[in-house]
Parts: C-alpha cells; sequence; structure tokens
C-alpha cells in the first residue's frame, strides 16, 4: 500500500515564502539582485586570478575555489524560487527536489571545508611566515581541496541515497522555499530515525569540527597580532581577520539556528531567514570581504575592467 501511494507523489510544493503573498513581486527583485551581484563579483575574482600569474599562491588558489563554490550554491536554490515567483507555481518534481537537496549539501559542505582550509593558512602566514612556503607547498593545496571535494560530494550523496528509500504518502507541502533534508523527513511515512540520527551525526563531525578549526585558527592569529609593535599593523590585521570572522560567524550561526536547535523553536519564516543567509548572502559577501582590503586583487581589477572598456569602445 505504502508503495502504491508513493507512486502518486510526483512532485512537492514548495511554500517557504508563500506568507507574503503582497511581496512577491519586491521578493523577486531582491533575490535577482543579490544573485546577480554574487554571479559578477566570483566571476570577477575567477577571472582576476586566472589572469595574473602574480595571483597563482596558495592563499587565491582556496579564493578562486570558494568563487566557483559560491557561483554555484545559490545556483542550485536561487533560479528554481525565481521562476517559481514568476510563473506563480511553487511546485518541484520529486528527482528535481533530490538533486536540488544533494547540490546544496554539496556546495554547502564545500563552503565549509573551505572557510576551514582558508583559516588554516592565514594562520600559517601569520604565525608562521619564515615556513609557510615548506608547509603550504602545492602538494597540500592541491590535497586539501581534493580531499573537500571528495568528502563535499560522497556526504550529501548518502543522504540522498538514503532520502530515495523513503515513502511518501499525500503529504507534499515543503515549508521552505528550497527542499531542505529537515523539511522533506516530516513528509515520509516511512521510518526516518537513521535519516534523522545521520543528519546529526553529520551535522557535528562536518560543521561543527570545522568550525571549532576555524576559531582554534583565528585565536592564535589573535594572540600573534598582539604581540605586533605597531599600533598600525595592529588595526590593519585585526581589520582584515574581523571582516573575515564576521563572515564566518554569520555562516555558521545560520546553519547552527537550522540544524542544532530545538525542534520546537523553528518556523518557517526564521528557517527561511537562516537559509537565506548562508546560501544566498554569504556567497554574494564573500568576494567582497576578500578583495576589499586586497590591493593586488583591486589592481588585476582594474586592469580587466579597464581592458573592457577598450574593447567595448
Amino acid at each position: 500500500m505504502e508503495t502504491e501511494n508513493q507512486t502518486r507523489i510526483s512532485e512537492f510544493l514548495l511554500l517557504g515564502f508563500s506568507s507574503w503573498p503582497g511581496q512577491q513581486g519586491l521578493l523577486f527583485a531582491l533575490f535577482l539582485c543579490l544573485y546577480l551581484t554574487g554571479l559578477f563579483g566570483n566571476l570577477l575574482i575567477l577571472l582576476a586570478i586566472g589572469s595574473n600569474n602574480h595571483l597563482h599562491t596558495p592563499m587565491y588558489f582556496f579564493l578562486a575555489n570558494l568563487s566557483l563554490v559560491d557561483l554555484c550554491l545559490p545556483s542550485a536554490t536561487v533560479p528554481k524560487m525565481l521562476l517559481n515567483i514568476q510563473t506563480k507555481s511553487q511546485s518541484i518534481s520529486y528527482p528535481g527536489c533530490l538533486a536540488q537537496m544533494y547540490f546544496c549539501m554539496m556546495f554547502a559542505n564545500m563552503d565549509n571545508f573551505l572557510l576551514t582550509v582558508m583559516a588554516y593558512d592565514r594562520y600559517v602566514a601569520i604565525c608562521h611566515p619564515l615556513h609557510y612556503s615548506t608547509i603550504m607547498t602545492p602538494c597540500l593545496c592541491t590535497s586539501l581541496v581534493a580531499l573537500s571535494w571528495v568528502i563535499a560530494t560522497l556526504n550529501p550523496l548518502l543522504h540522498t541515497l538514503m532520502m530515495a528509500q523513503l515513502h511518501f504518502c499525500s503529504e507534499n507541502i515543503i515549508y521552505h522555499f528550497f527542499c531542505d533534508i529537515n523539511s522533506l523527513l516530516p513528509l515520509s511515512c516511512s521510518d526516518t530515525s537513521l535519516n534523522q540520527l545521520m543528519v546529526l551525526f553529520v551535522v557535528g563531525l562536518i560543521f561543527v569540527v570545522p568550525s571549532v578549526c576555524i576559531l582554534a585558527s583565528y585565536g592564535r592569529i589573535v594572540s600573534a597580532v598582539m604581540k605586533i609593535n605597531s599600533i598600525q599593523g595592529k588595526l590593519k590585521a585585526f581589520s582584515t581577520c574581523g571582516s573575515h570572522l564576521a563572515l564566518v560567524v554569520l555562516f555558521y550561526g545560520a546553519i547552527a539556528g537550522i540544524y542544532m536547535s530545538p525542534s520546537s523553536s523553528h518556523s518557517t519564516e526564521n528557517d527561511s531567514a537562516a537559509s537565506v543567509i548562508f546560501m544566498v548572502v554569504t556567497p554574494v559577501l564573500n568576494p567582497f570581504i576578500y578583495s576589499l582590503r586586497n590591493s593586488e586583487l583591486k589592481g588585476t581589477f582594474k586592469k580587466i575592467l579597464g581592458q573592457s572598456k577598450m574593447l567595448s569602445q
């Protein structure tokens, strides 16, 4: 009987922003603006790093990967959301929902790993500058990124395969703007205890451990910066690290609010807002945060924009 009922679920309805029927046009304009801004900023960073040989260093290698991921993470949700708002249809097919869940988890995991690797890179650069080139070798950098991609790919694959084994009966309304695993599990009429256990385990292992490593890295960085005699040097280091750390706190705070808070504290509005922060807002902010005080990147940006103006003339 369950299998028969499951075949009737061919699509889900995404009702994440359905409580704001009068603001659909405003939401469309806001998310379109955020999405295009993120695309432009991250593409510009990729173009700048790829075109300037002086930027082929570990820090920019990690930043290029982060920009690539930040291109893909919003692309897994925002275009579909904009299409649904434009067509006034909230539906997403069952295979499309599983695919969206997979890619959202994969790119969020990869974002998480890259932020950790970049924090370690800054720790080595500031706390062990004389040994930086011997520690952060091309082989180590490539291995760290490759391992991150492998884990980020396999982890959501496990959750997606487990989700595909569940039976979905008559309920198909998802009170979210994308197919989040925590929103899908309550809709199943199968036993989801193993799935829920895996979600808690993975959040603890893949997000809590890296966040602790990031805080430890920045803690050592702050300790090293405090030993700098120059007040101007301290201010420069704190302004740079402070903006990076604020972005990290925003990213992990939003994730913790969704996946590590009691279910009684959850609501459609709060979960949607927190998801927008780490899936849309942080990918938009990343290129600005990491390039705002970077003279090498800004110089390359000016050259690229100058060349584009010359070509257009």
